[in-house]
């Protein structure tokens, strides 16, 4: 009999914690009676647009970077994103005194852009529908010698991404559920501290309508690819799960549903109207899922991990503003 150990356990998180204590922010859980009235449940509020960066990407990228030899420090990181990954790293390297190169789409929100190079890296562009990030990227790094931390196919950045969560069940108790985005490595990272706290827990993924790519993979079995997403959820266009991330998901989420663009624009109006906090459209799917009932029947507590902020006055008022 053969067993099958998984790439990130709970121990996994709670290390990343540990290394990311005092370097990350532990970000506030909110609650609002007005959203509890509206959903029918009690709902715990995790806002990773206060994380550093203004997203959760930076735990993983640290925890991943924090982990590289001195001398693969002195050689520099490597990275591939299109903007809150891009932070993230750049920001990680910074803190640890070496340099970034950040593959970048060339249509990639010009506030992240701004924000990356503010951290000190150095930018390359790529076109996102005929260009493949990867392959540039582990190109780059190969030629400079970089050290090539992904945003979310490696166990460090994972494990990083899970400490979210963690920190939710310690201040927010056991839930019954959890709602995050799909896209990248913290929906990974939080089902394996959720599960491997109170195994009970319903872990729910969302996903822009338009990038279901991990929806149609854990129906098929397998990952499956969809044409490159053209949705306001810019972190979470993506056309194929990562094998790493999909092995957990296909292993520990419980579902996945999908929001609509317009669902998103609401969800984000609402945020700022009622809760009086920004959010960039990935991280204001969860929220979406829960105002629209995508989430389905409501457990009485739950969490939802609000994964990022990073959108510039001129794009959130277009967003939010009146429908045309």
């Amino acid at each position: 009999m053969t067993t099958t150990t998984p790439p990130v356990t709970l121990d996994d998180v709670r290390a990343a914690a540990e290394r990311l204590a005092g370097v990350a922010h532990r970000t506030p859980v909110l609650r609002s009676r007005t959203l509890d009235a509206l959903v029918g449940a009690e709902v715990h509020l995790k806002c990773e647009n206060f994380q550093r960066v203004g997203a959760f990407k930076f735990r993983g990228a640290y925890n991943a970077a924090s982990r590289l030899t001195p001398e693969q420090l002195s050689l520099g990181i490597a990275a591939y994103s299109s903007g809150n990954h891009a932070q993230a790293v750049a920001l990680a390297a910074r803190e640890l005194g070496t340099t970034a190169v950040i593959v970048m789409p060339d249509d990639a929100p010009p506030s992240k852009r701004a924000a990356t190079e503010a951290y000190g890296a150095e930018i390359v562009t790529y076109d996102r529908y005929t260009g493949d990030r990867v392959a540039v990227a582990e190109a780059l790094a190969a030629e400079r010698g970089l050290a090539l931390i992904p945003p979310y196919e490696h166990p460090h950045v994972i494990a990083g991404q899970g400490t979210a969560a963690l920190e939710l069940i310690e201040e927010a108790g056991e839930l019954d559920a959890l709602i995050a985005p799909v896209g990248g490595g913290l929906i990974a990272g939080s089902a394996t501290a959720v599960k491997g706290l109170h195994p009970g827990t319903r872990v729910t993924g969302v996903e822009p309508e338009a990038g279901d790519d991990t929806k149609r993979s854990l129906e098929a079995g397998h990952r499956v690819s969809v044409p490159v997403p053209r949705t306001i959820a810019d972190g979470q266009a993506l056309h194929t799960p990562g094998e790493l991330t999909f092995s957990v998901n296909q292993r520990l989420l419980d579902g996945i549903v999908l929001v609509g663009d317009d669902e998103i624009r609401d969800a984000m109006r609402f945020a700022f109207e009622r809760l009086k906090i920004v959010l960039e459209p990935s991280g204001a799917t969860p929220l979406a899922a829960l105002l629209t009932g995508r989430a389905g029947r409501l457990p009485n507590k739950v969490g939802l991990i609000l994964s990022g902020g990073n959108i510039d006055a001129a794009r959130f008022a277009l967003l939010c503003g009146p429908r045309t």
